[in-house]
């Protein structure tokens, strides 16, 4: 690609000012990119609900919304009266049910000895082996249910299965909770992402792991590195499509709830330009228009005509800035020469002299 430079120096003669500059030639794959923001609210990717396995009596719940608690921090417990009877209980149904099948052994031992010398009969056998594999299984049955009980002792206690905030506390002390009944809900504090709706036109451009800007609604100072990390594929009302965005960055004053403006560059489509410097550009009204990414910037400057020996204000479209040129868009052709330097000294329709050109 050749990149155009115009250069231009004006001096004082009887015929008006000379000018001296170079052909512009056309640049094409200009990158131009539109910055879209959407507003979005702060939100924990793993909020989690604690409950109890077990229902129960509530002790004294000393927990409070937004409470950092660590891992293993006990969250809540629940009366181990009835619970600590409940283990006694089973662990006495054990020792009886050993006997019990000890004593069933025993029978049946005895039994098929007496078998042997023709002392029983083979149904007294059968009997006595009957009632030891029933004796066993009661035994099997009453340790399972010390084993439950145990571990419905150790469930009395609610523990933070992570590092995190508290959400929200559910449930009052000394009330009682069914089993799976919401206690409290904890979420990590060490990452956020951003949920939102984009329109079809920008979801059809991202992809998981397109970069993204979010600023803070309560403190536009702070802006902080973020990506897409899912994109819906099933629009949640009409023509409007959600994604996520996951947070690269944090900062302390971040919490689940703000609100943020998410930002976002969609590439555009190239287009074809001609590269001038700054100093090209007639500093008039027209000059600098703002533009936007359908329409683009408007400007002039003073292109040189042959046939009269005279510059001529033309129109341009500036579709950006490259190296610290701007890139026009349109206005100019291959070939046209343009004044760069001492506009400001220029008028439209002014006789000029050329003093050479060059590639």
């Amino acid at each position: 690609m050749l990149a155009a430079l115009v250069g231009c120096r004006e001096e004082e003669t009887e015929a008006g000012k000379i000018i001296r500059g170079l052909k512009v030639h056309a640049v094409s794959d200009v990158e131009r990119s539109q910055t879209r923001r959407f507003p979005g609210v702060l939100e924990p990717p793993n909020l989690t609900v604690l409950s109890f396995e077990i229902g129960g009596r509530l002790e004294e719940i000393n927990l409070a919304v937004g409470q950092r608690v660590d891992a293993d921090d006990v969250i809540a417990r629940l009366d181990t009266e009835s619970l600590n009877l409940q283990v006694q209980s089973a662990e006495a149904a054990v020792i009886q049910a050993e006997t019990a099948a000890r004593e069933a052994a025993e029978t049946l031992t005895r039994q098929e000895q007496l078998l042997e010398s023709g002392t029983v009969t083979r149904v007294s056998v059968d009997s006595a082996r009957t009632q030891a594999e029933a004796a066993a299984a009661s035994l099997i049955q009453a340790q399972k249910s010390l084993e439950t009980a145990r571990k419905n002792l150790e469930g009395a206690e609610l523990v933070a299965p992570f590092n995190g905030i508290v959400n929200s506390v559910d449930a009052r002390s000394f009330s009682t909770v069914s089993p799976g009944a919401p206690v409290a809900s904890v979420y990590s504090s060490d990452r956020f992402e951003v949920a939102l709706s984009v329109g079809f036109d920008a979801v059809s451009e991202l992809v998981v792991g397109t970069p993204a800007r979010i600023r803070l609604a309560d403190r536009p100072d702070i802006t902080l590195a973020a990506a897409v990390s899912e994109i819906g594929a099933r629009a949640d009302a009409v023509s409007s499509f959600p994604i996520v965005l996951q947070l690269r960055e944090t900062d302390p004053i971040m919490k689940a709830g703000m609100a943020v403006e998410a930002s976002i560059d969609f590439p555009l489509a190239a287009r074809e330009g001609y590269l001038l410097p700054l100093t090209a550009l007639i500093k008039d009204g027209l000059a600098g228009t703002p533009g936007s990414a359908e329409e683009p910037a408007r400007a002039a400057v003073f292109v040189f005509d042959d046939s009269s020996s005279t510059v001529k204000r033309r129109e341009i479209a500036i579709g950006g800035i490259r190296e610290n040129m701007i890139v026009v868009t349109e206005g100019l052709e291959p070939g046209d020469l343009v004044a760069s330097a001492g506009v400001s000294f220029l008028k439209d329709g002014q006789e000029v002299k050329l003093l050479g050109e060059g590639d």
